[in-house]
């Protein structure tokens, strides 16, 4: 989920409103990329910058537990039995909370399961919180709700059924909530609340509440150190308050790792001056606080506390007086400390007098203060006459706005903003929930764990360009939005009848069934698009369901783990709305299904929304999009970071329109002989078990099934032949076991050569005391100067990898393996290695400038030496390996006991503090950190994005791309950029536009090359230079004339086929070209592509 990695880095921008908007839209999108995600957000959304070179782990200061709850009088449990075991800090269940946990961190996430929170008031937004609430893992939620369940609650309430209006909405839904986590105790409440029911939780979240209790609410938790959210939601507006007491500690304030830099040099000073390595900036901010360690000379610094620092550049910074301390001589690592922030909140009362504002569209700077006033003038409203004011009554309107007025005689106030708030007061929209449910499901998490940093305290929201760009009084009257007694009246309220019939015939392709896929699922199904008759969705996905996917794909229970995610998601969302038109699919987007998903199948469509997991297949997905000229919704999480994009045809740009810039890669020389980082150690380790139990094992298969494979290898550039036969040799002859106990002597051996004698070899070329040409030490900077290990079958840890490493061996030559550790202790003390003496004469690669510049001929006699050792395939009958695909996943497979062990034993060579499994699995699985919250609150926003294309918006004002960080809390709405307009001639054209050119003529015949050339001349005054097809070029002005003449006369799919050397499939209706053209002036002019039709 997501844009690709970082877009942008450095300094901070100084830019407000608008143009800061458009500067964080451009420069962080954000990554739910898969591998390689890399730095994630653009200085405006985060306390640390993109330039972080390196990251260590930290753990956040606790606030002290908060007590177990007391027994909720008047309640219905559900889970009970689960409490206790949720509270026990030894009980944090990895399988399932493990995206989370990259997120949170252990100890907030044991904070959170000690916490009893209460949700009151149970329609959509209620619900939204609650569901977040229990699927993040808290110890109880209590669902509260005195009142019965109506038609306008199904609008967003996606845990009634129709069958359950006229019950309590608290009662209905429990059972459906309890679902989402056994390890939570989910209970309902159907009495009023009152002072005694409210001493029992640690949170109260108030939803759709008068403002009468919310004030009493408020004076008692304030009183009581009860932590309070209230939240509501009116039509296109929602409304957010936080009061987390008096003396709130926040532990971490944005859930960035610490940065860490390397030291080059500090001066003796007041202040001091420290300089770091200039391979990458430092990324600290003025304000911060740093620790040292391993600084030689001026070892003083090792033992300060926490030092506040002063930027003076990207790599420099002042740390107070230094000049008492040594001289300092080298090396020195700094890092970030997470320090304490205290806040203090006002009571509810308080706030409602003097507000504290969070802006979420710096379009709308003025809005949120008019919003606050408008929304006590609703209360009050309310409170008058017992209901809320009727959908588009101008009476009614008329006077909410005179009692806003009255909230603060003689300020300002926007009229039609306070006009539209009453207008929708009785409007209930399932896309406007799911943002403000995330967002305050949030802050509970952040209130009973201390983790990031709260809203302070008010949040204001509304999208009424959602609303008709034209004719919206024709629209929207009193007839059309009154209530039909239907599941859409909460929809109906705020836009009328028409949109509600034209979203029941709109027909979308969601791209994804995870955690977005789901949200969009449930949201499509609330708001009833594709439950017409002419209507539909389809949702593919080829993954099936994993344990980890429960924790925020909320579609799915522990029951449905190995099916189909399309299937159960649909199924899932069709009991939700029945009418929902959903049909799951299990096939992949790529070319390979263009025969599945073709020309009719896109052509039938309204929009596509992405749900998708890499940047490949968003990519793919946005062309698709181009060419059908098809509205798509892409969207994106990592963590509490979230992006929407909304592409629309002919008016905004593409998601493919900007490029990030590519992962920095790991140096190679680096990764064989010099980390000083846990990545570096944890990314050798992966490619160690790429080499070892999937490379060879496929190779084997290839040589011992494939005869032209040798021939193929030997073409290989540089030394890989070599490189592949010797590997060949040692799987087939040198290193193949015949039994356990072989394996596990291969795993003593490989130690050996990995921990010892290699680390021995380059001590031999590289002494601790040489000094480079320039007269400085060769292990200093960012060479960490290593040290051989000595085994010990008693050492846990070398004891681990020889276990892991036998068994992925047996498992590869398809041998028994075995978890019996003290045998394998026996099996290792038998084992006898040789004694290690270094070798003369083996050159080891500093740079990999080094290593490039230096290319070895190939011993061609070695070559034959090494395919005569090996069996031929007659020899080895029946024999095959079995290669063995890294899953991160399963912890009973060894795949993370290897990678954890061979990370740490190097990490030991070079004195890198290790990683234990949870970080380890973090970085070399590649995971994205995903939290339900986030996932809820920008699927939310993308389907406030839908309203407007479904109504047809035409004006790119009314779009909204955003980009949010719920820790720090920061949200930003911003329109989308136009997309870039060229020129030939007089002809302007977009990468909405192409040249639509019929293959067949009008004599039946399809148009050949020539003719294809002389249309362009004669019609658009354009000669054409240069045309492909995909990766194939059909035609080039300096092709050999012998090739022209015979291409000059092909039809255009025979020179395809023959260039491609692929037959066109009957499912392909048209190609697309791509053209270099010369003008009039024979200037080079850039111009559409082709879209060529044949069928």
């Amino acid at each position: 989920m997501g844009r690709r990695g970082g877009r942008g880095a450095g300094r901070r921008e100084e830019a407000g409103g608008e143009e800061a908007a458009a500067i964080l839209w451009r420069r962080s999108r954000a990554e739910r990329a898969g591998p390689g995600g890399g730095a994630w957000t653009a200085r405006l959304m985060s306390s640390s910058p993109l330039c972080k070179k390196r990251r260590v782990s930290g753990s956040a200061q606790p606030t002290g537990p908060s007590p177990d709850p007391a027994p909720t009088p008047g309640s219905t449990p559900a889970n009970g039995s689960a409490m206790a075991k949720n509270g026990s800090e030894a009980e944090i269940d990895e399988g399932l909370y493990s995206r989370q946990l990259y997120v949170l961190g252990h100890e907030a996430m044991r904070r959170m399961q000690t916490a009893a929170v209460l949700v009151s008031g149970l329609r959509g937004l209620g619900l939204e919180v609650a569901k977040n609430l229990v699927l993040g893992g808290v110890k109880a939620v209590t669902l509260h709700d005195p009142h019965p369940a109506t038609w306008a609650d199904l609008s967003s309430q996606f845990y009634l059924r129709e069958s359950d209006v006229g019950r309590n909405r608290a009662e209905a839904t429990l059972p459906r909530v309890a679902e989402l986590n056994t390890y939570v105790g989910v209970t309902s409440c159907t009495e009023p609340l009152t002072p005694h029911f409210l001493e029992a939780f640690q949170v109260v979240v108030l939803t759709n509440s008068p403002l009468e209790e919310q004030l009493w609410v408020g004076d008692f938790c304030h009183e009581r150190g009860i932590k309070l959210v209230v939240a509501d939601t009116r039509g296109l507006f929602g409304q957010l308050f936080c009061d987390f007491g008096d003396d709130f500690v926040v532990t971490d304030t944005n859930g960035e790792q610490p940065l860490s830099a390397m030291v080059s040099m500090v001066t003796k000073g007041c202040p001091g001056e420290v300089t770091c390595l200039d391979d990458a900036r430092h990324g600290f901010e003025t304000g911060d606080f740093v620790t040292f360690t391993e600084v030689e000379g001026m070892e003083e610094l090792n033992q300060c506390g926490p030092l506040e620092i002063r930027v003076l550049g990207p790599y420099t910074f002042s740390v107070g007086d230094t000049s008492g301390f040594s001289d300092y001589e080298r090396g020195g690592i700094v890092t970030q400390v997470k320090m304490p922030k205290r806040i203090r909140f006002k009571r509810l009362r308080e706030s409602l007098a003097e507000p504290e504002l969070l802006v979420t569209d710096y379009g709308k700077l003025e809005r949120a203060p008019m919003m606050h006033r408008g929304w006590q003038g609703l209360h009050h409203f309310t409170q008058r006459h017992g209901r809320a004011p009727r959908p588009q009554h101008a009476g009614d309107a008329a006077e909410v706005l005179s009692l806003a007025r009255a909230v603060s005689p003689g300020s300002d106030l926007d009229e039609e903003l306070v006009r539209q708030l009453a207008f929708q007061a009785t409007g209930d929209l399932a896309p406007l929930n799911g943002f403000i449910g995330g967002v305050a499901a949030q802050e509970v998490m952040k209130a009973v764990s201390g983790k990031f940093t709260p809203i302070q305290q008010w949040l204001y929201f509304d999208a009424l360009e959602c609303l008709p760009e034209e004719n919206r009084e024709q629209l929207l009257t009193e007839e059309t939005c009154r209530p039909r007694g239907n599941r859409y009246d909460g929809q109906v309220a705020v836009f009328g009848t028409g949109l509600q019939e034209r979203l029941g015939q709109q027909k979308y392709f969601v791209v994804g069934a995870g955690a977005i896929g789901c949200e969009l699922l449930k949201t499509f199904a609330m708001m009833g698009l594709g439950c017409g008759p002419d209507g539909g969705v389809t949702v593919t996905d080829m993954d099936t369901i994993e344990k980890s996917n429960l924790n925020r794909q909320f579609l799915f229970r522990p029951w449905d783990v190995t099916k189909l995610k399309s299937e159960r998601a649909a199924a899932a969302a069709r009991e939700m709305n029945p009418a929902l038109r959903v049909i799951g699919r299990s096939e992949r987007v790529g070319p390979e299904t263009e025969r599945v998903f073709d020309d009719e199948f896109f052509e039938g469509l309204d929009g596509v929304a992405n749900a998708l997991d890499n940047v490949d297949a968003r990519l793919y997905m946005d062309r698709r999009c181009v060419y059908y000229r098809k509205a798509l919704l892409e969207s994106g999480t990592l963590g509490t970071k979230g992006n929407v994009q909304v592409v629309v045809p002919f008016l905004s740009e593409a998601y493919s329109s900007s490029q990030d810039p590519p992962e920095r890669a790991i140096p190679i020389c680096t990764l064989r002989n010099f980390p000083n980082a846990i990545e570096h150690t944890l990314q050798w380790a992966r490619d160690e078990f790429e080499g070892l139990f999937k490379q060879p094992a496929e190779n084997v298969n290839q040589y011992l099934t494939d005869p032209k494979f040798l021939e193929r290898t030997l073409r290989l550039a540089g030394t890989q032949p070599l490189e592949v036969l010797e590997a060949l040799q040692r799987s087939l002859v040198t290193d193949r076991p015949r039994s356990w106990p072989d394996c596990v002597a291969w795993a003593c051996q490989h130690w050996h050569r990995q921990y010892s004698n290699n680390i021995r070899q380059l001590l031999h070329n590289f002494p601790p005391g040489q000094k480079t040409n320039s007269g400085t030490l060769f292990w200093s900077g960012p060479k960490r100067c290593p040290h051989p290990l000595t085994f010990d079958p008693d050492n846990a840890l070398h004891l681990d990898y020889v276990v892991a490493a036998a068994n992925l061996l047996a498992q590869s030559y398809g041998l028994p393996g075995s978890r019996d550790r003290a045998a394998v202790a026996e099996l290792v003390r038998r084992v006898r290695v040789p004694p290690f003496v270094p070798k003369a004469g083996v050159r080891i690669h500093v740079t990999d400038q080094e290593l490039q510049s230096s290319a070895p001929a190939l011993d061609d006699g070695r070559l034959e030496e090494l395919r005569a050792s090996l069996p031929s395939p007659d020899e080895l009958p029946g024999f095959r390996m079995f290669p063995i695909d890294f899953e991160k996943d399963d912890d009973t497979n060894f795949h993370m006991d290897f990678i954890v062990a061979a990370s740490n034993l190097r990490a030991e060579n070079y004195d890198i503090p290790p990683a234990d499994r949870h970080k380890s699995k973090l970085i070399a699985g590649k995971i994205i950190p995903a939290i339900a919250t986030t996932t809820g609150a920008v699927v939310g926003l993308a389907c406030l994005e839908l309203y407007k294309l479904v109504q047809g918006h035409r004006r790119l004002s009314s779009y909204r791309n955003a980009f949010l960080n719920l820790a720090l809390p920061f949200v930003a709405c911003s329109e989308p950029l136009a997309c870039p307009r060229n020129k030939y001639y007089d002809v302007e054209w977009t990468l909405w536009d192409r040249f639509e050119v019929q293959g067949l003529q009008p004599d039946g015949q399809e148009m050949t090359l020539r003719q294809f050339l002389a249309y362009f001349k004669k019609e658009h005054r354009l000669e054409i230079t240069m045309l492909s097809q995909g990766v194939s070029m059909l035609y080039s002005f300096f092709m050999p004339a012998a090739k022209l003449r015979e291409r000059h006369d092909q039809p255009m799919t025979e020179i395809v086929a023959r260039v491609s050397k692929k037959k066109l499939g009957r499912h392909v209706r048209a190609l697309v070209f791509e053209l270099c053209c010369n003008d009039d002036t024979d200037n080079d002019v850039e111009v559409p592509y082709v879209r060529y039709t044949i069928r």
